[in-house]
Parts: structure tokens; C-alpha cells; sequence
């Protein structure tokens, strides 16, 4: 079976907005059985192809395109439900090609399409995420199992590392992993600032065990360096750890700008362990806020083990919380040092058993000194949470 995925967006060409689209839908099928073997992006032109798709698809199947009424009282329902007037214009969305199998829209307005093409299958469907992905998952991928029932089924499951480069994980774990790929285990690594993700696939028969054998393994090999499975984020483990033992997190940030907080609060729930975040990024605002102190500042300078340490305990006791997490650094591509160069960083955690400070060097960009910041103190806090939990581990 060749499965084509065909993405329209000139903006998608010009580098002005990511694919996400076919990392998505090429995950999604293959944890279905099903792998896309091509796939192509062509512009929003009349000469590639317009945002006027169903029609460019019927005109050059030779279909003709007619009213559903079905889709017509979808899309009105959608604009009376948020309580919005429906333009005319809109009622061009209900126009489908002759023959072709309307997938449900409950999200938007633009339906979906299935058409056969000889002994081929066609489907179209929309653009924005949050209209796409369900229509897929409620829609298509019954669609697809149904048509091609005889597809090799198909295993897999993701574990997500931390604190480990992708050529270290590989080093740790491909000698033990080595007789389950010669039974048909496929290994793969994808590597994101500061975490790998352990890919473990298998097809056929014994597929589940073959995995099963293999999660093992790794575990056994990476311990703690393992934070999650599939999607699971960092953040997201941080803060159910913390929910599940009822404790709080207070955030004092420097050179992360905030952005430790944002990963927190883009989690449902996490008002129930975030107390407060403080961005103090001048000297005056730590002494305010925190409590850091004057002369500390003075001698050993906004960046050192010292101010993340009283930035971390002040933290804590103003907002009362059973951990508080610091971070002070040179982010650049300024203000660095011979002493404390560009990527110098101090990452503090502050609990009821003391204060501890780890120092790290992230010589990267702006951007990516945060984020890679960002992720080694969320890890520093998992890890103490959990020898807190485990003090003999």
C-alpha cells in the first residue's frame, strides 16, 4: 500500500509556518498500521493548486459539485450555536462532489471528503488543527481500517529521556536492545534540546511482547533519566508528582524570563501547585521580591551559586510553598564574562530537607539557552521529588 500525503500552503514553502500537519497525521498513521510513503507541499496558486480544493479536485475528476444539505445544516448549526450570522458566502462550504463521502466537521464549518478514484482512495481535509485532528481520529482512520482490513498491524510505544545526549542514550541501550531487532524491533531516536525520545516499533505477530521485552530493557538501562511515555511533557510530570503528594511550587526566574512558568501553566491543573511565579530579572527587583541580598549581590554578582541559592529560599518562604525553583544566568549574546561566560547558568531548588545548586553551561542562543534551562530545572526538581519519595534510590 503507497499512502501520499499532499500539503497545500505557500506559507508552508516560504518557511513562514511549520509542517506540524505531517509530523501529526504521519505519527498518527502509523500507529495504525499504516505508513506514508510520499509526500509533497505545493503552493496556494492557480497553476499548483488553490484554497478552492473540492472544486479544483471535481473539475479535474470531471465531477460535478452539488449542495448537501446535510453540510448545510452543520455549518448553519455551527454559526447558531455561537450565536454568530451565517454570510451567504458560507453556504459554498456545502457544495460537494458527486460521489464523494462527506466526513463530519463538529469543530468548523469546511467538511471533510473521501472520494474512490478507481482503485485509489482521496481524502481531503481542513486546515486548522483543532478541526483536522478529530475529523481524523473519528472519521478516517475508521475509514481507513475498514477499506484496508489486511494492513500488518503495528506496535509501538515512545519513552521520553532527559539529561542524557541522543549518542549516549544509543551508546546505553542498543547492545542490550540488539537480539529483540534482530527478531524484528525497530529502534529510533529523536533528539530535542536537553531530551530523546526512545522510539520502539514492531509489526506482526508477537509485536506487543517484542515491545514489552524492549520497554523493559531501556528502563532497566536509563533508570532515571526516563520522565514519561508518548507525549507526556516534562512540565506535565512535575506537576502531577507535586498534585499527587499535595505539595506547592513557588518560581523565582531570572534568565528563563518567565518561560518555566509558562511550560507550568500551559498544563490544566496546575493552579493547584503553582503558588507564584516572580520574574526578577533586574538586581533591585531580586532584593525587593526575594530578599536576596545587597552584599551578596555585591560580592559574588547576580549570577553565582550564592544569589540562585537566596533566590530560591526567598521564593519559598514569601509564598509559603514546599519547593521553590530558581534560575540566574548569562543568556546572551552579551554580558558574558572570562569568569562567567555566555551559557553560565545556576539552577537552585529549595525545600523543607535544604537548598540545593547545580551549575550548568548552556552555550547556545538566546532562545535555546531558555529552553534548555527551562527543562534542566523542571528535571532538577522531578529528581528531588522523587529521592524525596525513594530516599534510599
Amino acid at each position: 500500500m503507497n499512502i501520499e500525503l499532499i500539503n497545500t500552503g505557500s506559507e508552508l514553502l516560504l518557511g513562514r509556518t511549520l509542517n506540524t500537519h505531517a509530523q501529526w497525521l504521519g505519527r498518527q498513521l502509523a500507529e495504525h498500521g499504516f505508513v506514508i510513503t510520499r509526500q509533497v507541499t505545493v503552493a496556494d496558486t492557480s497553476a499548483e493548486i488553490d484554497d478552492a480544493t473540492r472544486e479544483s479536485i471535481a473539475k479535474l475528476l470531471g465531477k460535478t459539485m452539488r449542495p448537501d444539505a446535510t453540510v448545510l445544516a452543520q455549518i448553519e448549526k455551527y454559526f447558531t450555536s455561537r450565536k454568530r450570522v451565517m454570510l451567504e458566502s458560507m453556504k459554498v462550504q456545502a457544495l460537494v462532489p458527486e460521489g464523494a463521502l462527506v466526513l463530519p466537521n463538529l469543530h468548523g464549518t469546511a467538511p471533510g471528503l473521501a472520494m474512490e478514484v478507481g482503485d485509489k482512495w482521496l481524502i481531503m481535509l481542513p486546515g486548522p488543527p483543532r478541526e483536522l485532528k478529530p475529523m481524523f481520529a473519528e472519521s478516517v482512520v475508521p475509514l481507513l481500517v475498514r477499506i484496508f482490513p489486511d494492513r500488518e498491524e503495528f506496535a509501538s510505544r515512545t519513552l521520553r529521556t532527559v539529561g542524557l545526549g541522543e549518542s549516549r542514550v544509543e551508546e546505553q541501550i542498543a547492545p542490550s536492545l540488539q537480539p529483540l531487532v534482530a527478531r524484528g524491533l525497530t529502534l529510533g531516536y529523536c533528539a530535542h534540546m536537553g531530551q530523546v525520545d526512545v522510539r520502539l516499533e514492531a509489526r506482526g505477530a508477537g509485536r506487543e511482547e517484542l515491545i514489552r521485552e524492549a520497554v523493559g530493557i531501556v528502563r532497566s538501562e536509563l533508570r532515571e533519566n526516563i520522565f514519561g511515555e508518548g507525549d507526556e511533557e516534562l512540565e506535565a510530570v512535575v506537576l502531577r508528582l507535586l498534585a499527587e503528594r499535595q505539595q506547592t511550587l513557588a518560581l523565582a526566574e531570572s534568565c528563563t524570563g518567565g518561560l518555566i512558568a509558562h511550560r507550568l501553566t500551559n498544563i490544566s491543573g496546575a493552579s493547584a501547585v503553582l503558588i507564584a511565579g516572580l520574574v526578577t530579572y533586574a538586581n533591585e527587583a531580586k532584593q525587593k521580591f526575594l530578599g536576596v541580598d545587597l552584599e551578596t549581590l555585591a560580592a559574588r554578582g547576580a549570577v553565582s551559586e550564592a544569589v540562585a541559592r537566596e533566590m530560591a529560599e526567598g521564593a519559598r518562604h514569601e509564598a509559603g510553598a514546599d519547593y521553590a525553583l530558581a534560575v540566574t544566568g548569562v543568556a546572551g549574546p552579551a554580558g558574558g564574562t572570562a569568569a562567567k561566560p555566555v551559557g553560565t547558568v545556576f539552577l537552585a531548588l529549595a525545600g523543607a530537607g535544604g537548598t540545593v545548586v547545580e551549575k550548568k553551561f548552556n552555550a547556545f542562543d538566546r532562545e535555546t539557552f531558555k529552553e534548555l534551562t527551562a527543562r534542566q530545572a523542571l528535571d532538577l526538581l522531578r529528581r528531588e521529588i522523587l529521592a524525596a519519595k525513594n530516599p534510599q534510590a
